[in-house]
């Protein structure tokens, strides 16, 4: 392993990519992190950190600051993975990582990890660093939810969870899942239907009933799994969907669940079945300002690598919105990952190479 100049910063590629393999190895799904976060607490005290998980299994660290009286400043990522994240076997060819192609490779986010190990162990001058490690991100952002606030002092700082280097997210939605048990009467499909309800039909009339889709440019819904029935033959007395909406604006993204659950249980008992809906805001809509400190400090590291960023929304979720709805400022950064949450997800070791000279740049404009 060599030093090298890569982007105008001193770092140490092969040592980063090494760590970042072996990071993927250690299965990671979420709900089943523990044995990740226990990997990645020594990794992190080898660089200077004091760590320590919370009582829901965050990891939450700190590191002193270099060469700086500046305020500190917090980075995120998620440990967790999707599905399916058990036994990953990274391959590094022609200068890109990939699985083997039976699972994600879980450069979500790992590779915001990777990038931010490597440059706090290369960077020059850096703030005090806060660091938090959720757990269940990716399954509604459970972890950050949990997250013992009360160990952050930090007012502002960056998640490295965005795709893309040129975009520096500024917010989200607020997101509502639906869940929904039709419950109808069982009969022989044969001998006497109609002492039946069949509730796969009621469910999926409720279901025809909604408007799916883009509802406009900031607000969305959607129905993702329906599951019923046992048998052919049998008229099925439940009938399970799950569904969703989103919207850049609370009150809309609220109204529009209000609406859908409605209807559902307007055409539900129409065809005189039942239905139990269970609603779960899992998060609420935040935005920084276009100007926000954070976005400005990003566009000014990412700058000097040639990239023009741009701030932009997005309709996906991640911990950020949690985040600043708790008060402190967080951008959402690029780590260089494409095709997440597939089996051809991979990322570009150039890629990974600019996130870190954009973490160490923003290092030295924080100190």
């Amino acid at each position: 392993m060599a030093v090298q100049q890569r982007f105008g910063v001193s770092m140490d590629t092969d040592r980063m990519v090494a760590q970042f393999m072996e990071m993927v190895r250690v299965d990671s799904e979420s709900g089943h992190e523990a044995r990740f976060m226990a990997w990645l607490q020594p990794r992190l005290e080898e660089i200077g950190a004091t760590a320590a998980p919370d009582a829901y299994g965050n990891l939450i660290a700190t590191v002193p600051a270099k060469q700086s009286a500046a305020p500190p400043i917090l980075l995120s990522c998620h440990g967790d993975t999707v599905r399916p994240g058990v036994g990953i076997e990274p391959r590094l060819a022609d200068g890109v990582i990939r699985s083997s192609g039976t699972t994600i490779l879980g450069a979500d986010d790992k590779a915001g990890i990777a990038e931010m190990l490597e440059a706090l162990r290369v960077a020059p001058v850096h703030p005090p660093i806060e660091i938090a490690i959720s757990r269940q991100e990716e399954v509604g952002l459970l972890g950050v939810k949990q997250l013992d606030f009360s160990r952050l002092t930090a007012r502002r700082g960056f998640l490295l969870d965005n795709d893309t280097l040129d975009t520096i997210i500024t917010g989200g939605p607020s997101y509502f899942a639906i869940d929904v048990t039709v419950k109808g009467k069982a009969a022989h499909a044969g001998m006497e239907p109609e002492k039946g309800i069949n509730a796969i039909q009621a469910a999926s009339r409720a279901i025809a009933a909604l408007t799916l889709g883009r509802i406009d440019r900031e607000t969305t819904a959607n129905v993702g799994i329906i599951s019923g029935g046992m048998i052919r033959n049998g008229v099925p007395d439940t009938c399970t969907f799950a569904a969703e909406c989103r919207s850049l604006t609370h009150a809309k993204g609220q109204a529009l669940a209000d609406a859908m659950v409605a209807a559902i249980r307007t055409h539900v008992e129409a065809f005189d079945a039942k239905a139990d809906i269970v609603v779960n805001n899992l998060c609420q809509a935040s935005c920084i300002a276009d100007d926000a400190w954070t976005v400005k400090t990003a566009q000014q590291a990412l700058a000097t690598l040639g990239i023009a960023a741009t701030p932009a929304v997005m309709c996906g979720f991640t911990d950020a919105s949690i985040y600043n709805n708790h008060g402190i400022e967080m951008g959402v950064v690029g780590i260089g990952a494409r095709l997440e949450h597939s089996l051809e997800e991979h990322i570009y070791v150039e890629d990974m190479e600019r996130a870190v000279a954009m973490l160490v740049g923003i290092f030295r404009l924080s100190a």
